[in-house]
C-alpha cells in the first residue's frame, strides 16, 4: 500500500495529512519540530474562518474556497460560529462603508444591536455584523489534529525527511524557497493579552487608519490581537511601532484594554506567492502545498482536499499550478 510522507507539521502539513488520513491513505510526517509548538507561523495565527471579512482586500478563490472551512474543521476540533462584528470610530465611517461594498453577506447593525452583540463596545453606533463566519483556537487545532493522526495510526518522525522520498508531500512554508523561487515571506507580529474588564465572545475588527485591528477571543479574558503585513523577512523581533500601534487599536476599540497584561509577542513569516494566493505543485516526484500567507486556517482544507484529489486520482484543483505542474 501506498504510504504518503507529509514533509511539515504546521497548519497545511497536519491538513493534508488529516485529509489523506480520512479518505483511507497511509501517512507520515517528517518535521524537526516535533509536535505542534511555537517554531512556526501556524502557532501566532488569529484562527478567524472569515471569508467574507478577507474578501474585502482578498482574491475571489479566497471568499470561495474559504467557505469550505468551517465544516472542515468542525469535524476535527471546537469552532465557535458567533460571527465577526466590524466596527469604526465615527470619524472612520467612510472606511466603514468601503468596506460594506467591498463584500457581502453582512448585516449592518446600529449601536443598540452592536450592544446586544457586545456589551463592551456599546461606545459604537455603526458596525456590521457577518453571521456565518466562526473562529477556533489554532493552538488547540493543531494539537487536536495531532491526537487524531496519532490514533489513526499516522507516524510522526522528529528529523528532516530523507532527500530522496517516493509519494512526498512538501508542506515546509518558507524552507520549501530553495525549490519553490518564488515564494516570500510577509511579516507578522501579534500579541496575546490577557484583560478581565472586558468581555468580547466573537472576533471584532476595528477599521482603524493606521492599524487595521482585529481582535480574537482565547477566553478567560485572553486575546490574540493583531496582526501587522509587513513585506519584509526579519522575524527576529517585533517593531516598537507596531507593538504601539497594535496595543492605541485595542485602546481605541475599548479603553479598559489599556490595562492588559501582554502575555506572549509572536513575530512570524507568512509565506507567499506574487498574487498571495495558494499553490499546489508537482515537481519531480514530490507534491509542494504552499503559499497559504494570512489565510493559513482558512485556506488550509482547500488546499488539503485539492492535494488528496491531486495525489489520489491525478485530478486538478484551481490551486495547481498548471504552468509547473
Amino acid at each position: 500500500m501506498t504510504v504518503w510522507s507529509v514533509i511539515g507539521a504546521g497548519v497545511a502539513g497536519l491538513a493534508v495529512a488529516s485529509e489523506l488520513a480520512s479518505r483511507g491513505e497511509r501517512v507520515e510526517v517528517f518535521d524537526p519540530g516535533g509536535p505542534p509548538g511555537p517554531h512556526g507561523c501556524s502557532w501566532w495565527a488569529g484562527g478567524m474562518l472569515a471569508p467574507w471579512c478577507e474578501f474585502e482586500n482578498a482574491e475571489e478563490p479566497v471568499l470561495r474556497l474559504g467557505q469550505t472551512a468551517l465544516n472542515w474543521w468542525s469535524k476535527r476540533t471546537r469552532v465557535e460560529q458567533r460571527g465577526t462584528l466590524v466596527v469604526s470610530n465615527p470619524r472612520d465611517l467612510p472606511d466603514l462603508r468601503r468596506f460594506a461594498r467591498r463584500t457581502e453577506k453582512y448585516f449592518k447593525v446600529d449601536q443598540a444591536e452592536i450592544s446586544y452583540l457586545e456589551p463592551d463596545l456599546s461606545s459604537f453606533t455603526k458596525g456590521l455584523h457577518f453571521p456565518d463566519e466562526g473562529h477556533l483556537d489554532p493552538r488547540q487545532a493543531l494539537r487536536d489534529l495531532h491526537r487524531q493522526l496519532l490514533d489513526q495510526g499516522v507516524t510522526f518522525h522528529r528529523k528532516l525527511a530523507p532527500t530522496r522520498l517516493e509519494n512526498a508531500i512538501d508542506c515546509r512554508g518558507l524552507h520549501a524557497r530553495e525549490v519553490l523561487h518564488d515564494l516570500r515571506g510577509v511579516k507578522g507580529e501579534m500579541l496575546v493579552i490577557r484583560c478581565l474588564d472586558v468581555t468580547l465572545t466573537r472576533p471584532v475588527r476595528l477599521l482603524h487608519p493606521r492599524m487595521p485591528l482585529y481582535i480574537v477571543p482565547r477566553g478567560d479574558g485572553v486575546y490574540m490581537l493583531g496582526a501587522t503585513m509587513i513585506e519584509s523577512e526579519d522575524s527576529s523581533r517585533i517593531t516598537a511601532r507596531s507593538m504601539l500601534e497594535l496595543l492605541s487599536a485595542a485602546y481605541a476599540l475599548n479603553p479598559a484594554f489599556g490595562e492588559a497584561e501582554v502575555l506572549e509577542i509572536g513575530v512570524d513569516l507568512r509565506p507567499a506567492f506574487p498574487d498571495n494566493l495558494p499553490r499546489i505543485r508537482r515537481l519531480g516526484r514530490s507534491i509542494y502545498a504552499n503559499g497559504l500567507y494570512r489565510h493559513g486556517y482558512l485556506l488550509a482544507p482547500a488546499l488539503a482536499q485539492g492535494v488528496a484529489d491531486l495525489a489520489l486520482e491525478n485530478k486538478h484543483s484551481e490551486m495547481v499550478d498548471e504552468d509547473r505542474a
